[in-house]
């Protein structure tokens, strides 16, 4: 496991396309994960202990986030040949374990992650009624640990640009598990 922090987003750039298959049987796309106020895209796994750490915080973000009209999409594009525990399978347990209100994807080919930019789980990016990047960085300052104290950063970043307000200046990166590329 290989603690990363994530680099700055372009702010401004377009949301990349995808069509993934999720854990529910349909396929998900950029349109169809949106919401009318913006989108965050979310690329999580079932084994980092940074996800484990805030993964309820993200079904509660979530949740206010859908009532503010902000769709959320969380994308697991990790080897699951070299992770086991990120198995379509096991994505689909921790979803009803925890009661996923939003999509869970698979990004078999690992396309998606790198259109992103992505770099490690949890990372996060928000996006506006545009699909313009206007967050990247963390969903608050628990880092591994679940401290229900934390100041959350996503979520305000998010209600602001659903209310047609710019997203705070000051973003913190992400910190997380590197993704697990598949080798070759």
């Amino acid at each position: 496991m290989v603690s990363l922090t994530t680099p700055p987003g372009r702010l401004g750039a377009d949301a990349p396309a995808f069509d993934l298959p999720g854990i529910d049987g349909k396929r998900h796309t950029l349109d169809s994960s949106r919401g009318p106020n913006g989108l965050v895209v979310m690329f999580i796994c079932n084994h980092c202990p940074y996800v484990k750490a805030i993964v309820d915080k993200i079904v509660r973000d979530a949740r206010d986030l859908a009532a503010a009209g902000v769709g959320c999409i969380a994308v697991m594009s990790n080897d699951p040949a070299e992770y086991p525990e990120d198995s379509f399978a096991n994505m689909q347990a921790v979803a009803a374990r925890h009661g996923f209100g939003f999509p869970y994807v698979v990004d078999a080919t690992q396309e998606v992650a790198r259109a992103y930019g992505a770099v490690c789980t949890p990372d996060f990016f928000g996006f506006d009624r545009e699909l313009r990047l206007v967050y990247r960085g963390r969903l608050d300052a628990s880092g591994r640990s679940p401290d229900p104290t934390a100041v959350r950063e996503l979520c305000p970043a998010m209600l602001a640009v659903a209310r047609g307000e710019p997203a705070p200046a000051v973003q913190h990166p992400s910190i997380g598990c590197s993704i697990k590329w598949k080798a070759g």
